[in-house]
């Protein structure tokens, strides 16, 4: 082998010995309007702009918001990627730990969300609600009220569906 050639390891070619390397996941929204949702979240959940990439037109192609410690990307719909709201709503719901939830449900309800689920207590220590923001998507916001354990939260989601 000669100084510049390298013997292959496990991390240099992750795929042959063992499952792909992931370096970076994050949910990418597509929206109807992302200049709109950019602010919307900026408003209601606080999310940091970090880069935004546009077309000549304008349309957002690819903006990164920080939202907490999570990261989420923004684009504009096109023909190649549909908004929710125009293939009905979406299967995805976006999951938020917050330290208030019923702050944060009306804050987005303030900025145009409507409620799909009331924040309410749940059987699994949390308080939580589901809402749909103004372009289709869908958040769960939940603070925990009750440190649970795997098996006790089993347990009462046993009770849930046989009583």
């Amino acid at each position: 082998m000669t100084n510049t050639q390298r013997e292959p390891d496990a991390t240099s070619e992750p795929h042959i010995t063992g499952p792909p390397a992931v370096t970076r996941l994050y949910a990418r929204l597509v929206v109807s309007d992302g200049a709109r949702a950019i602010d919307f979240y900026r408003e209601t959940l606080g999310a940091e702009e970090t880069e935004r990439y546009t077309g000549p037109d304008g349309t957002i192609v690819h903006a990164m918001l920080r939202i907490g410690g999570a990261a989420i990307a923004v684009k504009d719909a096109d023909t190649g990627d549909p908004a929710p709201t125009s293939l009905g709503g979406s299967p995805v719901i976006m999951a938020l730990d917050v330290p208030d939830a019923d702050a944060v449900a009306e804050a987005m309800v303030r900025g145009g969300a409507t409620v799909v689920y009331p924040v309410a207590d749940q059987h699994y220590g949390q308080r939580a609600g589901r809402l749909a923001d103004p372009f289709g998507h869908l958040w769960m916001i939940s603070q925990t009220i009750e440190d649970l354990t795997p098996e006790q939260i089993q347990e009462r989601t046993t009770e849930l569906f046989t009583s």
